[in-house]
């Protein structure tokens, strides 16, 4: 962590270990909505209710599997609701309305949402006395949306962070909170800065929901300068377009690390070969984008818009990730060929 922003920190009672309990309800779905879940049912705050998205297809077999968030909740009987949606006025309306009667028994002081993937309409936001608190993984208000950690990756931000945001119906527009920042590493991945991300979401919303209990959460707007969005990542963006500068293919590499991957085509006589790229480094070299630099011993040299990229870990459709010497051994290459 590079430390925290003049927004309010853990109070000297949290850091004490003095936390009043709450009836918290839950809405979060994946991993980084587990990480908070556990925080806070293991700091002693009442669970009364968890909603998360329903089952989906998984796996090579697709069979439906519970997402994270249900799975920590049944472990440890919590109640769970999955509504489809919670618009009572939407195409679900029977959905909605069984999600709204099982919210108002549960009669939460607060809701802690963190990557739910519904829009909570106002009745939601409305029902609990402290509100709804989001917790967002980027510095607010650079990277709204459902994408902060690939995007802040993707553009080679300096640092990232958590924002503790009270909701309002707007897309990441309320109030903050609490806010702590976090360093963007050269090699960082979605997946190692999505780990310590969750880890510092789950220990933030602790101090907010201490603070709120106290009557001491201080809102701060967010500024009107600034704003960017993190658009949802689309498969589609995985296709490497070597016109582009080494750099920049570099971080999206990385911020594309687990989902989607980035990948590139390699020609041979019976066809192209998908590849996926997972490392690379940034090296000094120049030709038409796409051409073989050189190709041999450990690394795969090729040029892009500006630079060259050195391939560093690459995988072959059906296959393990592995270093490029182990893929030269099965795939070799010639300098001078063009990699799709």
């Amino acid at each position: 962590m590079t430390g925290s922003t003049a927004l309010p920190g853990a109070s000297a009672e949290l850091q004490a270990g003095a936390t009043p309990p709450l009836r918290v309800a839950f809405a979060g779905t994946p991993e980084f909505a587990r990480a908070a879940l556990a925080a806070i049912h293991q700091a002693g705050h009442t669970v009364p209710l968890v909603l998360t998205q329903p089952d989906r297809p998984a796996g090579r077999g697709m069979k439906l599997q519970a997402s994270p968030v249900k799975q920590y909740a049944l472990e440890h009987g919590l109640p769970v609701a999955q509504p489809v949606s919670l618009k009572l006025d939407g195409k679900h309306p029977a959905d909605a309305a069984a999600a709204q009667q099982a919210l108002d028994a549960a009669r939460p002081d607060v809701m802690v949402v963190a990557a739910y993937g519904l829009i909570l309409p106002q009745w939601v936001l409305d029902l609990p006395r402290l509100g709804c608190l989001n917790i967002h993984a980027s510095l607010l208000p650079r990277w709204r949306g459902a994408a902060p950690i690939h995007r802040a990756i993707e553009a080679g931000d300096a640092e990232t962070g958590i924002t503790i945001m009270q909701m309002d119906a707007g897309l990441d527009t309320g109030d903050m909170l609490l806010m702590e920042r976090e360093a963007i590493r050269a090699d960082d991945t979605t997946a190692a800065l999505h780990d310590r991300l969750a880890a510092q979401g789950a220990a933030l919303i602790l101090h907010a929901l201490h603070d709120a209990a106290a009557g001491r959460l201080q809102p701060t707007p967010q500024p009107a300068e600034g704003v960017t969005y993190a658009h949802k990542i689309e498969k589609a963006e995985g296709a490497i377009d070597w016109r582009e500068p080494a750099a920049v293919i570099e971080r999206r590499a990385r911020a594309f690390d687990p989902f989607p991957g980035l990948s590139f085509s390699v020609p041979g006589e019976a066809g192209a070969e998908t590849v996926k790229l997972w490392r690379a480094e940034v090296v000094a070299g120049s030709g038409a984008p796409g051409t073989v630099l050189h190709a041999g011993g450990d690394h795969v040299v090729v040029a892009c818009g500006e630079q060259a990229l050195a391939l560093q870990q690459v995988q072959r459709a059906g296959g393990k990730r592995q270093s490029v010497a182990d893929f030269l051994h099965a795939r070799p290459l010639v300098a001078g060929c063009v990699l799709g």
